[in-house]
């Protein structure tokens, strides 16, 4: 790294010794550590609501949620934007992630790719004005995800940083700085622990917070899921069963005429109009089915 030791790579004092416990104690203590990740993101909340204020305009502006980061960091990445397709019914070029080192990195270790801030800057080529771009690294300082970040701000972007080391970088240069303070691992350096269980709580709650705010959550159902399978076909059907007070035959026979749309389906029953008119009943309302109900 080209910075100071930071606390990520500190060795922890409440795990020496770590190599000499029984099975018992050792995952007893391995998981009450990872309990720092989940105070570590309480104690953001102020930043990562900001955060999401920025995301949701920059979405309602027309423009994408990007994802930077290397290592566990990137695959954290990687793994909630592949996630809101199907949880949020959104195109793939909504939320996109961008990891160090690229498909290769997903299955296997690419280390020097956190070093190549070319590869960072090159990422960001189609990067605008209307976009929010968030940067992910431990330690705030691989070089890819900063330099990345430096070129969205240089283009307009929306830049928010999240690190779990105060003062790197990555967080001191972003337009929204979000420190994770997890401290130092149960083993030292090993950011796949804590600092990668509050960057995982923190992106899901960035994503999530952001797709309530747009509509496409209704009280806490997931009304905009996409049904690719028979579990979330199922899902689906319950939502409308539920939702539209009818039966199961019913909700089957709207969510066909709605092309599987949930929040479709729902119109249809509640407002007794076809498919086209509740589509269009939703478009007025920017897709809140709270609205119409």
């Amino acid at each position: 790294m080209n910075q100071p030791a930071v606390t990520t790579e500190t060795p922890n004092p409440a795990t020496r010794d770590l190599d000499t416990l029984g099975v018992p104690t050792l995952v007893a203590l391995l998981a009450a550590e990872q309990a720092e990740a989940v105070r570590a993101v309480e104690q953001a909340a102020e930043a990562l609501a900001r955060a999401v204020d920025a995301i949701v305009d920059a979405l309602e502006r027309g423009g994408s949620l990007h994802y930077v980061g290397a290592g566990t960091s990137g695959r954290l990445g990687v793994l909630d934007a592949a996630e809101c397709p199907p949880t949020f019914g959104t195109p793939p070029s909504l939320v996109v992630a961008h990891i160090a080192g690229e498909a290769a990195a997903l299955t296997r270790a690419v280390e020097d790719a956190e070093d190549d801030a070319d590869a960072g800057r090159a990422a960001m080529a189609a990067i605008g004005r209307s976009d929010a771009v968030v940067g992910i690294s431990a330690s705030g300082g691989a070089r890819y995800v900063v330099a990345a970040l430096d070129e969205a701000r240089r283009r307009g972007a929306c830049t928010i940083g999240i690190a779990n080391v105060a003062g790197s970088a990555l967080v001191r240069d972003a337009d929204i700085a979000i420190v994770l303070a997890t401290g130092p691992e149960p083993i030292a350096g090993s950011t796949r622990l804590k600092a990668g269980t509050a960057q995982k709580i923190a992106l899901n709650t960035l994503s999530t917070a952001a797709m309530v705010r747009m509509g496409r959550v209704y009280d806490n159902l997931m009304v905009d899921v996409v049904a690719t399978n028979a579990k979330l076909r199922h899902r689906a059907l319950g939502l409308v069963r539920t939702l539209a007070a009818v039966d199961d035959a019913r909700a089957q026979a709207l969510l066909d005429a709605a092309d599987g749309h949930v929040k479709v389906a729902v119109v249809m029953a509640r407002r007794t109009v076809a498919a086209a008119d509740a589509r269009a009943l939703l478009a007025e309302n920017g897709g809140f089915l709270r609205s119409l109900l």
